[in-house]
């Protein structure tokens, strides 16, 4: 067990350090804009480890970790499009047109960009329903990272530690905006990166070194779970057989998933509404880059090579070690193989990573109910600083009660299902919106539906990691899913976001269609 002592010393630093950002960012917010945007003056780097920390939380250090210890190294493909995807495409080519138009239309949340862009107030309150009934789930799901750590290291019942989670977080998220949010993650950025480099040098010279390391976990291919066998995993030093489903797992759920996914979060994308200018966007990358290839890669490479430890210490590989449940097998590892001081340590970089994303997804949700959705409600035009606080107070709570009913490995699980809907639901239509000199509403309509549309039908009654846990389709048709393999591990983001393009491309050429013929009648 930790020196409870030491721990409460490293807390109250912490806090301590949390409180006073989220402090500043009070005394700098003073009307909507501020609590919204950061008043459009944020500087680069402190942008790109926002970015960062919001991205990178305790689902991808304790639940991709999990799943890294699971499927082995392939995860790192993630890392590559986490640094090729969520940030030189993102930053490059979405930042810049994100803050250059959102400064033109005055846009302050992702769904009033989106309907500002395209003049429809069904693109903003559709957006903004499926954010609050979607962003909750992802949000529960990184508070249990969190807790769980805290309920493996301290014993503490997981309700206390997602309320302590919950109400720390709000206290400078409901008074502070994206000001506080965006300092705080700064510096919870900077405490992820100094553990998970600490945690990779205990990691290595737990399993015997680096060539060691890896030597033994290859070795280690015969311990592989037979049904991961039987599904194409067949070392966890290499991919799974292209094709077989555990190679239709690793790479559509989790590598593309996610990796695609981070083009249209609302919480990342409002970062770049706060931007100072175009330089501050390209000077971010320098940031962003590194950050994403140490805490992704970092994080990917340590779990598989808790096997090694595992079963050297043990005789058991990390799975079996951790009851069958990954989301344990990164705090479980931690608590055994590492001294307890780091421990103590690395629990900060945990509440770091929760936190760092909680605050921006608390403030995403916040801003959506309250300005977005009070905006159609109420008919005024005009954001409000106190409306927005209100509305992100009762997110916080709506999330916080979802945490605690929530089951326990469902971390990796809702990322992936909430990026996943995000770019079916939003990525085609925010690009269609960012490279359009004229960009109608029509076709933004069509891939909005279309994209959320069948990727709920997939999720409910197709992929059966969800399908199977909702029971919607047993209950309706007597079967877990209406199809059988391989389409049952195909992620319903491989449907969804090929049916939204194609509604998009339709509704273009409806449009081009229609203009041709009052063309023609004109003439």
């Amino acid at each position: 067990m930790v020196d409870t002592a030491f721990f409460a010393v490293c807390v109250a630093a912490y806090l301590a350090v949390t409180l006073y950002l989220g402090y500043l960012g009070y005394r700098q917010t003073r009307n909507a804009d501020d609590f919204m945007i950061a008043g459009k003056r944020i500087s680069p780097a402190v942008l790109a480890l926002s970015y960062g920390a919001a991205f990178i939380s305790t689902s991808a250090i304790v639940g991709f970790g999990g799943i890294s210890a699971v499927y082995g190294t392939g995860l790192i493909w993630l890392t590559v499009l986490c640094i090729m995807v969520g940030v030189i495409i993102a930053f490059i080519f979405f930042g810049k047109r994100t803050r250059r138009i959102g400064r033109k239309l005055g846009a302050v949340t992702f769904p009033d960009l989106l309907g500002k862009r395209f003049g429809s107030p069904f693109m903003q309150y559709a957006t903004a329903v499926m954010i609050i009934i979607s962003m909750p789930l992802y949000c529960a799901a990184i508070i249990i990272g969190g807790a769980n750590f805290i309920d493996v290291t301290f014993g503490i019942d997981r309700n206390l530690a997602i309320l302590g989670f919950a109400a720390v977080t709000a206290s400078y998220v409901i008074f502070g905006g994206l000001i506080a949010v965006m300092y705080t993650d700064a510096m919870q950025g900077v405490l992820m990166l100094i553990g998970l480099t600490v945690l990779l040098a205990l990691t290595f010279a737990a399993v015997g070194g680096v060539t060691e390391g890896f030597t033994a976990l290859s070795g280690l291919s015969p311990q592989i779970p037979s049904e991961l066998q039987q599904g194409g995993l067949h070392s966890w030093t290499a991919m799974p057989d292209l094709g077989s489903s555990a190679w239709l797992t690793l790479v559509t759920t989790i590598v593309m998933g996610v990796g695609i996914g981070v083009l249209a979060q609302p919480q990342l994308t409002v970062r770049f509404l706060s931007a100072k200018d175009d330089r501050s966007i390209n000077r971010a990358v320098a940031v962003g880059g590194p950050f994403m290839l140490l805490t992704t890669g970092i994080a990917f490479t340590v779990g598989p090579l808790t096997n090694v430890w595992f079963w050297n210490d043990r005789g058991q590989i990390a799975l079996a070690a951790a009851g069958g449940d990954y989301d344990q097998i990164m705090p479980l590892f931690i608590n055994s193989a590492t001294p307890e001081v780091f421990v103590a340590a690395f629990l900060l970089v945990l509440l770091a990573a929760a936190m760092s994303t909680l605050s921006s997804i608390f403030h995403a949700m916040g801003t959506t109910a309250g300005y977005d959705l009070y905006k159609h409600i109420s008919k005024n035009d005009r954001p409000s600083k106190r409306v927005a606080q209100l509305g992100t107070a009762a997110m916080i709570a709506v999330s916080v009660v979802l945490a605690m009913v929530m089951p326990g490995n469902i971390i990796a699980r809702a990322t992936a299902m909430f990026m996943g809907l995000c770019a079916c639901a939003f990525l085609p239509s925010l690009t269609y919106a960012l490279y359009s000199k004229r960009p109608s509403a029509l076709p933004a309509k069509m891939s909005l539906v279309s994209g959320a549309v069948s990727w709920s039908l997939w999720t409910i009654f197709v992929h059966k990691a969800e399908a199977e846990a909702l029971g919607i389709s047993q209950a309706l048709f007597g079967q877990t899913t209406l199809l059988g393999a391989p389409f049952t591990v195909i992620d319903p983001l491989m449907i969804g976001l090929p049916a939204a393009i194609i509604a998009l491309a339709a509704g273009l050429a409806m449009e081009w269609k229609s203009d041709m013929a009052s063309d023609a009648e004109a003439a």
